[in-house]
């Protein structure tokens, strides 16, 4: 009987990570993890799942339906982390007594969410979050956002606009117009207007909500207070709007500081007020922001974040207020695609060594251990073979140089060397003048 053979598929959402793609992408978390270390963040690992409780209730109620729950074999009920932020809550509170504050940490690793499957969006993905623990200093909060910026700056991202607000602004707002209560509601609906446009958003608030048209319209004039790039006088004319209350003059006074400190620090042209920014999640309480790559908009926010001064009051009495940003690094590889910034290669190595026989595999171990001591990485073909093919092997993968160690070579104490970009090939004498051609090109 003919054995059926299993279908070799992946879940809808989910994906493999082909060579070429996991190289860029490697490439570009040791670029960010870089960027984060310059400002002396420090790396931390959390475990995929978290008992249910840890993570029930923390998200929107969208990312709550998405969530990935289930019972384990001992019967415990528990869930795929969603985000890295409320697993830091109850690292901070479980590992308190080991760690110095104010504390700032970086991870990278990977979150699941059930939602639709679309362009730059996966069930599976990988997100870059970095978090100020223990302080509700405005430097944190100002740190926070240039540091999105230097980590785009260090993948050689220079087109992008920070879109910036703050969530006491909003409350304020909802203060003023006597719907606090409604709050919550409110702003995961805001948050959907970049999606949906502002005809959608206030259907939403007078059906779903059963909020008055007016206070309807009241929302949507606010939320469509927006700074023009570098418009200096942008917050004299918000500053009527401290007068609501002292939630709103607040919000407004600390939003100011922030912008003034980013413009004196960095080029302010990445930086607009928004008052449409809401960030869906409950937990925000300060300073929140959005980011759009400007030559392709449409691909959504590559990195976004905000200040929560709550978060851990799950776990703990005491209160450790913070600040966080997440780069989607999936999402933010699909924009670079599209825009033909992402060179991949299929390959690790800069330099092919080619295999002549076996009389030559010796030499060519001998020769590649030196180079790799001397950090040049190298790759030896497998198998012997014509040298077309090894040329076309490593012209496939994307290698620099092919190094080419035939029996003439050694009998002569040379190597020949070929550029697989320019094409070019030299003789070249001893090791020495060889590394010395493979670290100055």
């Amino acid at each position: 009987m003919k054995k059926q053979l299993i279908q070799a598929r992946t879940l809808s959402g989910f994906r493999d990570i082909l060579p070429i793609d996991s190289i860029a992408k490697e490439d570009m978390i040791s670029k960010l993890k870089s960027a984060f270390r310059s400002f002396g963040f420090v790396p931390i690992e959390t475990p995929h799942l978290e008992y249910s409780e840890i993570l029930v209730g923390k998200g929107s109620d969208e990312i709550q339906k998405e969530m990935y729950r289930f019972f384990d074999h001992g019967n415990r009920d528990i869930a795929l982390r969603f985000d890295h932020t409320i697993p830091l809550a109850r690292f901070v509170v479980e590992h308190k007594d080991k760690l110095a504050f104010p504390f700032k940490r970086y991870v990278v690793g990977n979150v699941f969410r059930g939602e639709r499957a679309q362009a730059g969006r996966f069930r599976e993905f990988t997100q870059c979050d970095f978090d100020f623990i223990g302080t509700k200093s405005i430097l944190a909060d100002t740190e926070i956002i240039q540091l999105v910026s230097s980590s785009l700056n260090s993948l050689g991202i220079t087109d992008f606009t920070i879109f910036i607000n703050h969530r006491k602004i909003l409350n304020g707002l909802a203060e003023h117009l006597g719907v606090s209560e409604k709050l919550e509601d409110i702003l995961r609906i805001v948050d959907k207007i970049g999606k949906i446009g502002a005809e959608q958003v206030r259907n939403l608030l007078g059906n779903e909500l059963g909020l008055s048209e007016k206070i309807c319209e009241e929302i949507l004039d606010f939320i469509n207070l927006k700074q023009d790039k570098g418009e200096p006088d942008f917050f004299e004319k918000i500053d009527k709007y401290k007068g609501y209350n002292p939630r709103m003059k607040e919000g407004i006074e600390e939003l100011k500081e922030i912008y003034s400190l980013l413009s004196e620090i960095s080029d302010e042209s990445h930086y607009i007020i928004d008052f449409s920014i809401a960030r869906g999640l409950a937990y925000y309480t300060g300073v929140v922001f959005e980011t759009i790559l400007n030559e392709i908009p449409q691909i959504g926010s590559v990195s976004s974040g905000g200040r929560y001064d709550n978060l851990t009051k799950s776990f703990s009495e005491e209160q450790y207020p913070g600040v966080g940003g997440s780069i989607g690094l999936d999402r933010l590889i699909v924009a670079l695609e599209q825009l033909g910034k992402v060179h991949s290669k299929g390959t690790t190595a800069n330099v092919l060594l080619t295999n002549m026989g076996d009389s030559l595999i010796k030499p060519a171990l001998i020769l590649a251990k030196g180079l790799r001591e001397a950090g040049i990485s190298i790759e030896i073909y497998p198998e012997a073979g014509k040298l077309g093919k090894q040329f076309k092997y490593a012209d496939k993968k994307g290698h620099k140089f092919v190094v080419v160690l035939g029996e003439d070579e050694v009998k002569n104490e040379n190597f020949t060397l070929k550029n697989m970009q320019t094409g070019e090939q030299i003789t070249i004498k001893n090791l020495e003048n060889l590394l010395f051609e493979l670290k100055k090109i």
